[in-house]
């Protein structure tokens, strides 16, 4: 079969979600109001509190939400379970699950003067709720800061063509944001330019590798770049969300855009007919069908750290309400069409081949005996653009890379605000010092570089897909609780939380027994706490979620 077909059908359907249920989800559900006054008006500080304009809202929020899920999670659901189940849950699961869940909790937070669902969570579910959600997003965040920041650090130091790019681009973005919301600069005229900057810093770094000494400063190269890394996140949370982060997040968006657009021109010259199977088995090495391919690929469907991002930066710049539905459905409706991409590439660019042989294309060899799949997607995405005229699979490569490493630190950078917010919010009123962002931030990076130095990350990693996902599930049923309390539909997100609720409470428990069997007692004991901690959630959420009554 060609997968132009399915392409094209899968582009047919985001379109028509965004459209009709995207729509019904502004009109029917939260009734959304241009004229009321967003949080970015009422309470501007110049720094977190901010309006945004609309194209740079939309780039900071994207970039911030796609990072490296929306690639890795769809190679996974392929290898498993076949193409057919992966793109099935890709298409259903981010119209009418992921993309209400971005949306919805993009305005609630905009709503209650731009909180964060965790601090919100106080006033509908208790202040029980409130401590166990935030404190949990606290420790989700350090800990993706942690992981990102080392794979960044080793992408820097194995594909040293990307250094100046990928710093380069820093710069850019402090000018560009600096020159539209300062100067006035038109922002069509500034992206011209900006975009034709950031190629010519791509070619420059493809002309000048920078390549470090295996030692620097008594540390592996590797561990310079990580902690470089660090401090950048540090400016990059603390400095006013205009000058750097929004800027930045919106140039690198063009980075995808241009990825995306020549990704599916490749397919049309290409042309390639899928290789893969289209169902593989219910059990594979990832686990069951169900509930593992749900939290496999994530943030190609739904991802709870949308819903951070949604409700702790994006929800302080939107301009207007009316503004909401693009930034955040259309976000979410986006990051399918990348997944779909990847998933096109796994069945068909790339050789379906269980044996595992020695091959420059094969998927399996590549997954599992290299076991790289950011190697995986660069080769495949290289191969599928060199289709097109005056592009080499080395350099198609190379912007597979480009791509995928300037999403990993967008999502680093907004990670790092997202914990300061989170912190200040729920210790703020205990000190003043807690309240400032350069201590707050200082914390949280503080808690990633020690887990990212020691690679203390590992211990705790395997269980972060099934705890994301747990977090889009408490995040709907705050959501839903906010509803309840003004009177507006609840069903539209309430059935939603029921499956990713039930879904990643059988995948920590699946995970947690088999964690146990093989003496991993430490992971086995996190996944036990994980599912403590939504119980108690879902008791005192039970008003909302059973229709149990409480004692007021």
């Amino acid at each position: 079969m060609n997968i132009l077909i399915i392409a094209f059908i899968l582009i047919l359907w985001l379109f028509l979600g965004y459209k009709v249920y995207g729509s019904f989800i502004e009109k029917k559900v939260l009734q959304i109001d241009k004229t009321r006054p967003t949080p970015a008006q009422e309470m501007n500080d110049g720094i977190d509190y901010s309006p945004a304009k609309k194209p740079l809202l939309f780039g900071h929020h994207f970039s911030s939400i796609a990072g490296a899920g929306p690639i890795l999670g769809p190679l996974l659901g392929v290898l498993y379970f076949g193409w057919l189940g992966a793109l099935l849950w890709v298409a259903l699961g981010s119209v009418f699950l992921g993309a209400v869940h971005d949306y919805t909790s993009l305005m609630t937070s905009v709503q209650n003067k731009g909180k964060s669902l965790g601090d919100i969570s106080e006033n509908t579910l208790g202040m029980r709720t409130k401590i166990i959600f935030s404190v949990f997003l606290w420790f989700a965040l350090a800990l993706v800061i942690a992981v990102f920041a080392v794979v960044a650090s080793r992408t820097l130091v194995s594909q040293p063509e990307i250094v100046i790019p990928t710093f380069g681009l820093v710069f850019l973005a402090m000018i560009f944001g600096w020159l539209i919301y300062k100067k006035g600069i038109p922002i069509p005229a500034a992206t011209v330019i900006a975009v034709i900057i950031l190629f010519l810093l791509i070619y420059l770094g493809e002309l000048m590798p920078v390549e470090l000494p295996a030692k620097v400063l008594g540390m592996s190269s590797q561990n310079f770049w990580f902690f470089i890394l660090i401090i950048y996140s540090l400016f990059a949370s603390s400095l006013p969300v205009w000058f750097l982060l929004q800027p930045r997040d919106y140039i690198s968006m063009w980075i995808l855009f241009f990825g995306l657009g020549l990704g599916y021109l490749g397919l049309i010259v290409f042309q390639p007919s899928i290789h893969a199977p289209a169902f593989i088995s219910f059990k594979s090495d990832g686990g069951p069908l169900w509930p593992m391919l749900f939290v496999i690929i994530a943030c190609g469907a739904i991802s709870g750290f949308h819903s951070i991002v949604a409700g702790g930066t994006t929800s302080k710049q939107l301009p207007d309400e009316s503004s909401g539905k693009l930034i955040g459905y259309g976000g979410m409706v986006t990051e399918a069409v990348l997944a779909g991409l990847v998933i096109f590439i796994a069945a068909g660019v790339l050789t379906w081949d269980p044996s595992g042989t020695k091959s420059q294309f094969g998927f399996q060899y590549l997954m599992t005996t290299v076991g790289d799949p950011i190697k995986t997607f660069a080769t495949g995405y290289g191969r599928i653009i060199s289709s097109l005229p005056g592009i080499t699979l080395a350099i198609g490569s190379f912007f597979g890379m480009v791509m995928l490493n300037a999403f990993v630190l967008t999502t680093l950078d907004t990670g790092t605000r997202l914990g300061r917010l989170i912190f200040s919010e729920l210790l703020g009123k205990k000190a003043s010092i807690f309240k400032n962002r350069w201590a707050s931030s200082s914390i949280i990076l503080f808690f990633a570089a020690i887990m990212g130095a020691t690679e203390g990350y590992k211990a705790i990693w395997p269980v972060f897909g099934a705890s994301n996902q747990l977090v889009a599930a408490l995040a709907l049923i705050v959501v839903s609780s906010y509803l309840v309390a003004i009177k507006r539909p609840k069903k539209y997100t309430l059935y939603p939380a029921y499956f990713m609720l039930l879904t990643t409470l059988a995948a920590l428990f699946y995970q947690g027994t088999k964690f146990f069997k093989d003496g991993s007692f430490l992971l086995a004991g996190v996944s036990v706490l994980l599912i403590g901690l939504a119980l108690v959630i879902v008791y005192e959420a039970r008003h909302i979620l059973f229709g149990i009554k409480t004692r007021s």
